[in-house]
Protein backbone atom coordinates (compact mmCIF):
# COMPACT_ATOMS: atom_id res chain seq x y z
CA UNK A 1 0.00 0.00 0.00
CA UNK A 2 1.81 2.76 -1.17
CA UNK A 3 1.11 6.24 0.72
CA UNK A 4 -0.13 8.51 -1.86
CA UNK A 5 -0.79 11.25 0.65
CA UNK A 6 2.96 11.87 1.36
CA UNK A 7 3.08 15.16 -0.08
CA UNK A 8 -0.58 16.29 0.78
CA UNK A 9 -0.84 19.16 3.45
CA UNK A 10 -3.88 19.09 6.13
CA UNK A 11 -6.19 21.32 3.58
CA UNK A 12 -5.35 18.94 0.89
CA UNK A 13 -6.66 15.89 2.40
CA UNK A 14 -10.38 14.60 1.04
CA UNK A 15 -12.68 13.24 3.73
CA UNK A 16 -11.58 9.69 2.84
CA UNK A 17 -8.14 10.78 3.43
CA UNK A 18 -8.80 12.27 6.70
CA UNK A 19 -10.66 8.68 7.82
CA UNK A 20 -7.82 7.18 6.55
CA UNK A 21 -5.28 8.82 8.28
CA UNK A 22 -6.70 10.57 11.60
CA UNK A 23 -9.97 11.23 13.74
CA UNK A 24 -10.63 12.41 16.99
CA UNK A 25 -10.60 10.10 19.64
CA UNK A 26 -13.29 11.59 21.39
CA UNK A 27 -15.80 11.92 18.73
CA UNK A 28 -14.60 10.53 16.09
CA UNK A 29 -14.78 13.38 13.66
CA UNK A 30 -12.47 14.47 10.85
CA UNK A 31 -13.24 17.87 11.03
CA UNK A 32 -10.34 19.08 13.00
CA UNK A 33 -7.24 21.31 12.32
CA UNK A 34 -3.52 20.84 13.62
CA UNK A 35 -2.84 22.93 16.44
CA UNK A 36 0.75 22.72 18.31
CA UNK A 37 2.66 19.73 19.56
CA UNK A 38 2.71 17.72 22.92
CA UNK A 39 6.66 17.68 24.06
CA UNK A 40 7.56 14.24 25.32
CA UNK A 41 10.57 12.83 26.83
CA UNK A 42 11.47 9.80 24.96
CA UNK A 43 9.49 10.51 21.72
CA UNK A 44 10.18 14.04 20.59
CA UNK A 45 7.41 17.01 19.40
CA UNK A 46 3.93 14.65 18.73
CA UNK A 47 1.33 16.69 16.32
CA UNK A 48 -1.43 17.58 18.41
CA UNK A 49 -4.97 18.82 16.72
CA UNK A 50 -8.16 20.57 17.18
CA UNK A 51 -11.80 19.05 17.26
CA UNK A 52 -13.66 21.79 15.80
CA UNK A 53 -17.02 19.41 16.02
CA UNK A 54 -16.16 18.10 19.97
CA UNK A 55 -13.53 21.31 20.40
CA UNK A 56 -11.12 19.58 22.33
CA UNK A 57 -7.26 18.60 21.35
CA UNK A 58 -6.25 15.04 20.55
CA UNK A 59 -2.91 13.78 18.86
CA UNK A 60 -3.45 10.99 15.83
CA UNK A 61 -2.81 7.34 16.87
CA UNK A 62 -0.32 5.67 14.76
CA UNK A 63 -0.09 2.41 16.95
CA UNK A 64 1.94 3.84 19.80
CA UNK A 65 -0.80 5.85 21.57
CA UNK A 66 0.42 7.21 25.01
CA UNK A 67 3.41 4.67 24.74
CA UNK A 68 6.59 6.14 26.39
CA UNK A 69 9.15 4.84 24.26
CA UNK A 70 9.56 5.72 20.50
CA UNK A 71 8.25 3.52 17.67
CA UNK A 72 12.21 3.22 16.73
CA UNK A 73 12.87 1.63 20.02
CA UNK A 74 9.37 -0.37 20.15
CA UNK A 75 9.70 -1.97 17.08
CA UNK A 76 13.56 -3.02 16.96
CA UNK A 77 13.16 -4.64 20.23
CA UNK A 78 10.07 -6.69 18.88
CA UNK A 79 12.04 -7.59 15.73
CA UNK A 80 15.41 -8.42 17.24
CA UNK A 81 13.19 -10.45 19.94
CA UNK A 82 11.61 -12.17 17.25
CA UNK A 83 14.88 -13.04 15.19
CA UNK A 84 17.55 -14.04 17.71
CA UNK A 85 17.40 -12.20 21.18
CA UNK A 86 16.30 -12.64 24.26
CA UNK A 87 14.13 -10.23 26.14
CA UNK A 88 16.85 -10.05 28.69
CA UNK A 89 19.72 -9.35 25.75
CA UNK A 90 17.37 -7.00 24.09
CA UNK A 91 17.10 -4.95 26.95
CA UNK A 92 20.91 -4.69 27.71
CA UNK A 93 21.23 -3.82 24.17
CA UNK A 94 19.07 -0.25 24.36
CA UNK A 95 21.01 0.37 27.74
CA UNK A 96 24.49 0.23 26.15
CA UNK A 97 24.17 1.35 23.11
CA UNK A 98 20.86 4.02 23.32
CA UNK A 99 20.89 4.83 26.53
CA UNK A 100 17.42 3.24 27.19
CA UNK A 101 16.57 1.63 30.24
CA UNK A 102 13.36 -0.82 29.79
CA UNK A 103 12.38 -4.17 31.39
CA UNK A 104 12.88 -7.02 29.98
CA UNK A 105 9.12 -7.71 31.00
CA UNK A 106 7.97 -4.07 29.13
CA UNK A 107 10.08 -5.60 25.90
CA UNK A 108 7.82 -8.83 26.14
CA UNK A 109 4.78 -6.71 26.18
CA UNK A 110 5.58 -4.80 23.11
CA UNK A 111 5.79 -8.16 21.32
CA UNK A 112 2.73 -9.78 22.81
CA UNK A 113 0.91 -6.33 22.06
CA UNK A 114 1.94 -5.08 18.71
CA UNK A 115 1.52 -8.84 17.35
CA UNK A 116 -2.10 -9.30 18.51
CA UNK A 117 -2.37 -5.96 16.92
CA UNK A 118 -1.08 -7.27 13.28
CA UNK A 119 -2.49 -10.50 13.02
CA UNK A 120 -5.57 -8.65 13.49
CA UNK A 121 -4.77 -6.52 9.98
CA UNK A 122 -3.19 -9.16 8.44
CA UNK A 123 -6.18 -12.01 8.76
CA UNK A 124 -8.02 -9.37 6.43
CA UNK A 125 -6.12 -9.40 3.92
CA UNK A 126 -6.16 -11.15 0.60
CA UNK A 127 -3.76 -13.17 -0.41
CA UNK A 128 -2.49 -14.92 -4.06
CA UNK A 129 -1.46 -18.46 -2.69
CA UNK A 130 -0.35 -21.49 -4.87
CA UNK A 131 -2.08 -24.57 -5.32
CA UNK A 132 0.30 -26.61 -3.21
CA UNK A 133 -0.56 -26.74 0.52
CA UNK A 134 1.46 -28.75 2.88
CA UNK A 135 0.46 -28.75 6.58
CA UNK A 136 2.27 -30.75 9.75
CA UNK A 137 2.49 -30.61 12.90
CA UNK A 138 5.40 -29.81 15.48
CA UNK A 139 6.29 -30.04 19.54
CA UNK A 140 7.22 -27.01 21.54
CA UNK A 141 9.16 -27.24 24.86
CA UNK A 142 6.81 -24.83 27.06
CA UNK A 143 7.63 -24.75 30.84
CA UNK A 144 8.48 -28.81 30.26
CA UNK A 145 5.74 -29.59 28.47
CA UNK A 146 5.33 -30.52 24.92
CA UNK A 147 2.38 -28.71 23.40
CA UNK A 148 1.82 -28.76 19.90
CA UNK A 149 1.94 -25.73 17.10
CA UNK A 150 0.51 -26.97 13.58
CA UNK A 151 1.36 -24.74 10.31
CA UNK A 152 0.40 -24.94 6.62
CA UNK A 153 2.71 -23.10 4.16
CA UNK A 154 2.12 -22.89 0.35
CA UNK A 155 4.98 -23.69 -1.12
CA UNK A 156 5.15 -21.87 -4.22
CA UNK A 157 5.11 -18.79 -2.06
CA UNK A 158 6.52 -19.95 1.14
CA UNK A 159 3.72 -18.15 2.94
CA UNK A 160 2.05 -19.06 6.13
CA UNK A 161 -1.76 -19.86 5.50
CA UNK A 162 -2.49 -21.20 8.79
CA UNK A 163 -1.33 -21.75 12.23
CA UNK A 164 -2.57 -23.43 15.72
CA UNK A 165 -1.65 -23.99 18.95
CA UNK A 166 -2.60 -26.97 21.42
CA UNK A 167 -1.78 -28.95 24.43
CA UNK A 168 -2.27 -32.03 23.06
CA UNK A 169 -3.08 -33.22 19.08
CA UNK A 170 -6.44 -35.03 18.56
CA UNK A 171 -9.37 -35.06 15.67
CA UNK A 172 -11.02 -31.83 17.55
CA UNK A 173 -7.48 -29.89 17.36
CA UNK A 174 -6.56 -31.31 13.75
CA UNK A 175 -10.49 -29.94 12.64
CA UNK A 176 -9.84 -26.07 13.71
CA UNK A 177 -6.36 -26.29 12.35
CA UNK A 178 -7.34 -27.52 8.74
CA UNK A 179 -10.30 -24.94 8.77
CA UNK A 180 -8.01 -22.28 9.52
CA UNK A 181 -5.40 -23.52 6.98
CA UNK A 182 -7.87 -23.09 4.01
CA UNK A 183 -9.49 -19.52 4.63
CA UNK A 184 -7.12 -17.56 2.70
CA UNK A 185 -6.20 -19.99 -0.81
CA UNK A 186 -7.59 -22.10 -2.90
CA UNK A 187 -4.94 -25.07 -3.31
CA UNK A 188 -5.23 -28.17 -5.51
CA UNK A 189 -4.41 -30.50 -2.33
CA UNK A 190 -3.29 -30.04 1.41
CA UNK A 191 -0.27 -32.81 1.93
CA UNK A 192 0.25 -33.96 5.63
CA UNK A 193 1.84 -36.65 7.41
CA UNK A 194 0.25 -40.17 8.56
CA UNK A 195 -1.02 -39.09 12.06
CA UNK A 196 -4.60 -40.85 12.68
CA UNK A 197 -6.10 -37.74 13.72
CA UNK A 198 -5.58 -36.15 10.06
CA UNK A 199 -7.84 -38.21 7.76
CA UNK A 200 -10.54 -38.76 10.84
CA UNK A 201 -10.44 -34.75 10.31
CA UNK A 202 -11.14 -34.46 7.08
CA UNK A 203 -14.10 -37.03 7.10
CA UNK A 204 -15.77 -35.21 9.99
CA UNK A 205 -15.51 -32.30 9.13
CA UNK A 206 -15.81 -32.51 5.36
CA UNK A 207 -17.56 -35.81 5.39
CA UNK A 208 -14.87 -36.99 2.95
CA UNK A 209 -11.15 -37.16 2.16
CA UNK A 210 -11.70 -34.10 0.05
CA UNK A 211 -13.11 -30.86 1.19
CA UNK A 212 -15.49 -29.83 -1.25
CA UNK A 213 -16.12 -25.49 -1.54
CA UNK A 214 -18.33 -24.85 -4.53
CA UNK A 215 -16.97 -26.13 -7.53
CA UNK A 216 -13.76 -26.52 -5.76
CA UNK A 217 -12.30 -29.52 -4.51
CA UNK A 218 -9.19 -29.96 -2.19
CA UNK A 219 -7.86 -33.45 -1.82
CA UNK A 220 -5.91 -34.56 1.18
CA UNK A 221 -2.71 -36.44 0.42
CA UNK A 222 -0.58 -37.97 2.77
CA UNK A 223 2.97 -38.62 3.14
CA UNK A 224 3.74 -42.00 4.94
CA UNK A 225 7.69 -41.76 5.83
CA UNK A 226 7.46 -45.02 7.13
CA UNK A 227 6.55 -46.26 3.60
CA UNK A 228 8.35 -43.68 1.13
CA UNK A 229 11.17 -42.81 3.46
CA UNK A 230 11.01 -39.11 2.33
CA UNK A 231 9.90 -36.47 5.25
CA UNK A 232 7.72 -33.64 4.66
CA UNK A 233 10.68 -31.32 4.14
CA UNK A 234 8.26 -28.30 2.50
CA UNK A 235 6.48 -27.34 5.97
CA UNK A 236 10.11 -29.29 8.04
CA UNK A 237 12.36 -26.22 6.90
CA UNK A 238 10.00 -23.49 8.11
CA UNK A 239 9.07 -26.16 11.87
CA UNK A 240 13.25 -26.27 11.89
CA UNK A 241 13.48 -22.08 11.66
CA UNK A 242 10.62 -21.39 14.34
CA UNK A 243 11.94 -24.02 16.55
CA UNK A 244 15.51 -22.82 16.54
CA UNK A 245 13.96 -19.36 17.42
CA UNK A 246 12.09 -21.42 20.17
CA UNK A 247 15.20 -23.10 21.41
CA UNK A 248 16.32 -19.34 22.09
CA UNK A 249 13.86 -18.83 24.22
CA UNK A 250 14.87 -21.92 25.94
CA UNK A 251 11.12 -23.01 25.73
CA UNK A 252 7.86 -20.77 25.90
CA UNK A 253 6.47 -19.56 29.71
CA UNK A 254 2.64 -18.69 30.32
CA UNK A 255 -0.05 -20.99 28.43
CA UNK A 256 -1.92 -17.71 27.72
CA UNK A 257 1.53 -15.94 26.07
CA UNK A 258 2.82 -19.08 24.17
CA UNK A 259 0.62 -18.48 21.19
CA UNK A 260 0.85 -14.84 20.77
CA UNK A 261 4.47 -15.41 21.05
CA UNK A 262 4.16 -18.11 17.97
CA UNK A 263 1.73 -15.33 16.03
CA UNK A 264 4.45 -13.03 16.21
CA UNK A 265 6.98 -15.65 14.56
CA UNK A 266 4.38 -16.32 11.61
CA UNK A 267 4.20 -12.47 11.42
CA UNK A 268 7.99 -12.18 11.38
CA UNK A 269 8.25 -15.18 8.67
CA UNK A 270 5.44 -14.08 6.39
CA UNK A 271 5.46 -10.20 6.30
CA UNK A 272 9.40 -8.96 7.90
CA UNK A 273 12.08 -11.75 6.78
CA UNK A 274 12.85 -12.08 3.25
CA UNK A 275 13.31 -16.16 1.99
CA UNK A 276 16.42 -16.90 1.46
CA UNK A 277 16.37 -19.30 -1.58
CA UNK A 278 13.19 -16.62 -3.05
CA UNK A 279 14.94 -13.44 -2.39
CA UNK A 280 11.25 -11.98 -1.09
CA UNK A 281 9.37 -11.86 1.27
CA UNK A 282 6.33 -14.72 1.40
CA UNK A 283 4.04 -11.72 1.52
CA UNK A 284 5.17 -10.15 -1.21
CA UNK A 285 4.88 -13.16 -3.52
CA UNK A 286 1.67 -13.83 -1.80
CA UNK A 287 0.14 -10.54 -3.45
CA UNK A 288 0.67 -8.44 -0.82
CA UNK A 289 3.34 -6.07 -1.10
CA UNK A 290 2.81 -3.17 1.51
CA UNK A 291 5.46 -1.22 0.55
CA UNK A 292 6.11 -1.07 4.31
CA UNK A 293 9.67 0.32 4.59
CA UNK A 294 12.79 -0.66 5.73
CA UNK A 295 11.69 -0.84 9.18
CA UNK A 296 8.98 -3.34 8.18
CA UNK A 297 7.14 -3.92 11.53
CA UNK A 298 6.71 -0.23 12.13
CA UNK A 299 5.03 0.13 8.67
CA UNK A 300 2.72 -2.79 9.47
CA UNK A 301 1.37 -1.19 12.99
CA UNK A 302 0.66 1.86 11.25
CA UNK A 303 -1.16 0.18 8.28
CA UNK A 304 -2.88 -1.86 10.95
CA UNK A 305 -4.04 1.19 13.40
CA UNK A 306 -4.95 3.14 10.54
CA UNK A 307 -7.56 0.16 9.63
CA UNK A 308 -10.68 1.21 10.87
Amino acid sequence: MKNRNKNKNLSEWTDKDKHLKCKCVHCNSTNFVKKGFRKTDNRGEIQKYYCKDCQKYFTNDEGFYRMRYSDTTITLSIDMYLSNLSSRKMRNQLKRHFNTKVSHMTILDWVRKYSLKVHNFVEKLGYNLGKSFYADETMINREGHQDRFWACVDYETRFITGVHYSIEGNIEEAKQFISKSVKKGKPKFIQTDSAQFYPKAFKKLFYTNKIYRGDLIVEHKIQNVRRTHIHNYKIETVFMKIKDRVDDFRGLKALWSAPIIMIGLTIQHNFIEEHTTLKNSPCSLAGQDLDLGDNRWLGLIKLASQTL
